[in-house]
């Protein structure tokens, strides 16, 4: 039996400054608060840049009319990572922009439906000293994140860990 994926278009939206926008997701099933990139899952009907633009628009209302750049793929099977699935696959793309205060075209209450109870820009330093007890996605963001930063765009998405 194949396995069932839930395949992700997520943006690494950074500001002028290197600020990371991140979306605040509290996931009931898990009972945990994940701090994770904007976006999500692909539908049947769209390539990822379709998905990216669509879930750019919803969540944080980010209107992206170029192609991004690929910038990091991510495999993570284990059945009790994502409800009804045995693993995900994200795919990154880089998207460079002015920051912005978000504010998405779903309402509070959909955005909620969706888990996502609000978005914040980070700094790859306040990353990398954060110690409260949510988690980020993945877990070592800052490391890649720094790595993308000082390196620039890969020629091959860099391939994440959990």
């Amino acid at each position: 039996m194949p396995l069932r994926l839930r395949r992700s278009a997520r943006a690494l939206v950074l500001d002028d400054l290197d600020r990371l926008l991140l979306c605040r997701r509290a996931l009931r099933e898990a009972g945990t608060v994940v701090w994770a990139a904007p976006g999500g899952r692909i539908a049947p009907h769209e390539d990822p840049l379709t998905a990216l633009r669509r879930e750019l628009r919803e969540e944080v209302g980010l209107v992206v009319e170029h192609d991004p750049p690929h910038v990091w793929h991510q495999e993570v099977i284990d059945p009790g990572y994502a409800a009804g699935h045995d693993g995900v696959v994200n795919d990154y793309f880089l998207v460079r922009t002015a920051g912005f205060a978000p504010c998405g075209a779903l309402t509070e209450a959909e955005l909620a439906a969706e888990c996502i109870v609000g978005a914040q820009w980070w700094s790859p330093a306040e990353i990398s000293a954060y110690r409260g007890p949510d988690l980020f996605s993945p877990r070592d963001l800052a490391t890649p994140l720094r790595a993308l930063l000082g390196t620039g765009v890969p020629n091959e998405p860099l391939l994440l860990g959990l």
